[in-house]
């Protein structure tokens, strides 16, 4: 997945209609309530501001709006390319200054899909992407002597860190994380080499 550092923008013209699209990093209602404010205020005569957003590592909310456009002409469109290009903790803003001529619903949709590719297209030659990893984490517990044991499973297991370790009485507790596609194969592994246990996953 990746996230937005800077704010981008792509503008174009489709029949006499212009259109701006803005990506802006945020994380949360707060950032994107805020975005929008200050876009409305700039922009106070434009027809239209729809906008699409995603939040979280992995992605734990979307959403989108379509501001007047046709149900579904605007905002989905806008959030599907967001989808696609695994971007999150950002919001899109494509804002419209009406020009006379309609552009049917077809059209519509390939100008608010169009804006969203451009200004990531721009963000990726301007280099206005950080990648972030997915890690899940795991928690293994086992008795004190046998400590060694979790160590020696997750040695084997490139990709794997560990994160906290310690002791509660006569137990060992041990947090790790990891990409999510190793999670089976530690899961099995740890069965075995533990004869029956288990790891707990946040």
């Amino acid at each position: 997945m990746r996230r937005l550092k800077e704010v981008v923008t792509h503008r174009f013209r489709e029949k006499a209609s212009v259109f701006l699209t803005e990506l802006h990093p945020a994380r949360d209602a707060a950032e994107r309530s805020a975005v929008l404010a200050a876009l409305r205020k700039r922009d106070f005569d434009a027809t239209h501001r729809c906008s699409a957003w995603r939040e979280g590592v992995p992605v734990t909310a979307q959403g989108s709006d379509d501001d007047g456009e046709p149900s579904g002409t605007a905002g989905r469109p806008m959030l599907a390319v967001l989808e696609g290009a695994q971007a999150t903790d950002l919001i899109a803003v494509c804002i419209r200054w009406y020009g006379g001529t309609k552009l049917g619903t077809g059209g519509l949709v390939r100008a608010y899909t169009e804006g969203v590719q451009g200004a990531l297209a721009e963000a990726g030659t301007l280099g206005s992407w950080e990648e972030v990893r997915i890690l899940r984490r795991g928690l293994i517990r086992v008795p004190a002597a046998q400590a060694h044991l979790p160590f020696a499973l997750l040695g084997t297991f490139p990709g794997t860190a560990l994160a906290e370790h310690t002791f509660e009485g006569e137990w060992a507790i041990l947090h790790f994380e990891c990409p999510p596609e190793l999670c089976p194969a530690l899961d099995h592994a740890w069965r075995e080499r533990s004869r029956g246990g288990s790891i707990a996953w946040d």
